[in-house]
């Protein structure tokens, strides 16, 4: 029996072993696999598509050096967008919902984008924390002030994604709980928070895929100012 609305976000466990790194592995199962013929099915010249139309649109400002970074940002984004999926199934757990895993994502790949900007580029990004012709009052505080927005970039990724999934699964649990409590009762407003209900699910879908793209697209606009 469910005690608070937030015990869906707990990390699921069996027989006090945690099950975290099944939830992880199993979403894979979820992608069709290619095979060797001519013509494919529809799911797989679907999915196809919509990995060549993102890597377009993502890699598209960046220069020639930045699209050494392809594979790993798409194979990011498919990652998010199932996780980010599968808590919308019945009896499944949203692993994007566990700040510690976010933020296990966000810190290694910016913190990636940064030694690359170093390693290759260490004058232009060590200078992007205190532009040039800067008034000599104002050194100090603007060194502080780019450094904590350079250091809060993965808390602001994490946070991000946590706070949409977990809002929105909230969401989805008061009105189907509300439709339930009000079906006996008063059918007609019941009908209704059902309708609201199929909508957020809809709506729910749709951030599902844009918080996994706006996580991806961030890291690359981080990498875009680091080669």
């Amino acid at each position: 029996m469910m005690l608070s609305f937030f015990d869906q976000f707990l990390s699921p466990s069996f027989l006090g072993i945690s099950l975290m790194t099944l939830a992880l592995i199993l979403p894979w199962i979820l992608f069709p696999t290619p095979s060797n013929r001519w013509l494919n099915n529809r799911l797989l010249t679907l999915q196809n598509w919509s990995i060549n139309r993102f890597t377009q649109q993502l890699f598209m400002p960046l220069n020639q050096e930045g699209h050494k970074w392809a594979l790993i940002l798409c194979s990011l984004m498919m990652f998010l967008i199932t996780l980010n999926s599968l808590g919308l199934l019945p009896y499944t757990f949203t692993p994007t919902t566990q700040l510690a895993l976010n933020m296990g994502l966000a810190v290694p790949f910016w913190l990636a984008t940064v030694i690359t900007g170093l390693r290759n580029r260490p004058t232009i990004v060590i200078g992007h924390i205190l532009p040039e012709a800067t008034p000599g009052p104002l050194i100090l505080v603007l060194i502080i002030i780019e450094t904590a927005s350079l250091l809060i970039r993965p808390l602001a990724l994490g946070v991000r994604l946590t706070a949409n999934l977990t809002a929105g699964h909230l969401l989805i649990q008061l009105i189907s709980t509300a439709t339930f409590v009000l079906l006996p009762m008063m059918t007609t407003v019941a009908s209704l928070t059902l309708i609201l209900l199929y909508l957020l699910s809809l709506l729910e879908v749709a951030v599902a895929m844009i918080q996994a793209y706006v996580f991806v697209l961030l890291l690359s606009l981080y990498l875009q100012e680091n080669i």
